[in-house]
Order: C-alpha cells, then sequence, then structure tokens
C-alpha cells in the first residue's frame, strides 16, 4: 500500500494542471517573499518558461553553480533575457528557506514570458524521491518514442510532459525513456540513462541531450577513477545486450533500472553502487561550497 502510495504521488508531479504547482507556505516572485495563497500556476504555465530544480538537502542547495550556470545558458539560447542573477537567486533561495524550513525539498527556479509580460520565481516543488527500496531493486523504465525539440535547454513542454504522464499512468513505469527516429536512446523524460557492459559506461553524446548536472558530475568521477565512458546513444532493440542500466537526474540521483520493456538488469552491479558513493561524496562537497561562500 505505501509503494502505491509513493506512486500516485510520483505520478501526481506530471499532471501540473490537476495540483498547485508551489509547495510550501511562500514562494519568490519578482524578489518578494508572498504567501502561497497568492501563487498562480498560469505564471508557470502559460507562455514560455525556462527553469532549473535544485535538490536542497539539510536546507542547503545541491551544485548551486552548475545550475546557475545552466540556467543562464538556457536563457541563452532561448534568446530571451536573464531576469535575475546568480547573486540574486541565492538570496531569494536563503530567505525562502529561512521562511519554510523544509530540509528535503526540491526548490524551482523559473522564468516566464507571457506576452511582453516577464516574471522571476522561487519556490519549493513537492519532493518525490526513490526509496531504499527502490534502489535496492530498481525502477521499471518505459520506452517512449519522442524528442526534445531543443535538447540542450531547460525549457517547460507540457505536450511532452503530458504524453509522458498518461504513457507512465498506463504502463506502471516510474520513468519514460525517449527513443530518437533513428531508434537511438537519447534520455529520460526527467533523466539521463546510462549503460553497463563489462567496466564500460555508454551515454548519448551531449548533442542529443540535455546535459544533466548529476550526468556531469559521474562523467567527471568517471574521468577522475579511470572508468571508461563511451559517448554513444544506445539502440533501442539492443538493450537486452547490456549487463545494468542506471538513470541520473536532480531528484534520483543515481537510481537503477530492474527492467525496460521487455528486457531485464542486474541492479546490483558494483561499478553502479561505486559511481553512487562517490557520487553523494561530491554532493556534501558542494553543499559545504554553498555554506562557506
Amino acid at each position: 500500500m505505501a509503494h502505491d502510495l509513493r506512486f500516485f504521488l510520483f505520478l501526481r508531479c506530471f499532471n501540473f494542471s490537476a495540483m498547485n504547482e508551489c509547495y510550501g507556505n511562500n514562494f519568490i516572485l519578482n524578489g518578494e517573499l508572498q504567501p502561497v495563497e497568492l501563487f498562480d500556476n498560469s505564471l508557470v504555465y502559460e507562455g514560455e518558461s525556462v527553469y532549473e530544480v535544485i535538490r536542497m538537502i539539510k536546507g542547503t542547495p545541491v551544485f548551486y553553480q552548475d545550475h546557475m550556470e545552466r540556467l543562464a545558458g538556457s536563457v541563452w539560447l532561448q534568446k530571451k533575457k536573464l531576469l535575475a542573477e546568480s547573486k540574486t537567486i541565492r538570496r531569494d533561495i536563503i530567505s525562502l528557506s529561512r521562511s519554510d524550513r523544509k530540509k528535503e525539498a526540491n526548490i524551482k527556479i523559473v522564468f516566464n514570458y507571457n506576452q511582453g509580460l516577464m516574471n522571476y520565481m522561487v519556490y519549493y516543488v513537492e519532493p518525490i524521491y526513490p526509496t531504499e527500496e527502490q534502489y535496492r531493486k530498481g525502477v521499471k523504465g518505459i520506452l517512449f518514442h519522442a524528442e526534445r525539440k531543443e535538447p540542450g535547454s531547460k525549457v517547460i513542454n507540457h505536450k511532452l510532459r503530458s504524453s509522458v504522464y498518461h504513457k507512465l499512468m498506463h504502463d506502471g513505469g516510474y520513468e519514460a525513456i525517449l527513443v530518437s527516429e533513428d531508434n537511438l536512446i537519447t534520455e529520460g523524460s526527467r533523466s539521463n540513462i546510462f549503460f553497463i557492459k563489462g567496466e564500460i559506461l555508454f551515454t548519448a553524446p551531449d548533442k542529443l541531450i540535455l546535459k544533466g548536472i548529476t550526468r556531469k558530475h559521474i562523467l567527471s568521477i568517471c574521468e577522475g577513477n579511470g572508468i571508461k565512458v563511451e559517448l554513444m546513444a544506445v539502440k533501442a532493440d539492443e538493450i537486452s545486450q547490456y549487463d545494468s542500466v542506471f538513470m541520473t537526474g536532480t531528484s534520483p540521483m543515481v537510481l537503477p533500472f530492474n527492467s525496460i520493456g521487455k528486457s531485464g538488469f542486474d541492479v546490483g552491479n558494483p561499478l553502479m553502487e561505486k559511481l553512487r558513493i562517490l557520487y553523494i561524496s561530491r554532493v556534501e562537497e558542494s553543499m559545504s561550497r554553498f555554506r562557506t561562500e
């Protein structure tokens, strides 16, 4: 029953039109702290929105500077105006966290552009993190034939989100793995994907995906520890040839798949566990940097 409830809550996060986007008692609108009663979903889902989601652990953002660099890059790619500088966003995150002390949550930063109106927001979103059981036993993935229009920038795509939400509900999957017209696995709907064969990792090249922050650090960890990585998109009909598969992302961090479609995978791969441990160490280092800056 508990697992079913967690799965329902996870799916509800995709159903953005049916719930209040803001999770918490307050939010920041254009630099001003506001009560949640004044939050308006249309400021996120109408017009165009560029955004970042940052994990908070013990009230501290993880990999803050990495997220700020990607946010600025997304704004530049979309030819939009940067609505707040990194220093301002940092100040507002601290202000929000002091007013609403959620220790374990995600914070969302949104730049919204709608018919000449521009709004900048910082607010908590409901955190749905994998359970210890899911880390231990893995999760189910589904194949989903779709491609992001501009994978290099983090832009809210209403149509893709809605399609993924309904497919996950129908198939009972945890994550949808996107397959291109060329039958190549690019990324997850909210994650990056890694395959393992022997002692080698395989993941799609940068040009095909949104370059996730967690993925960036996994690649850096591999480079620093002599772990070989092939930047190659795996063919969807060849996934059964790989030993293990895992996703990386802000909420799941490093999470194994036990199956994708009809193919099963080893969730106890020692290389995967090594990467998870090393990644958690980096998370702690990034939190320490934010506190001391």
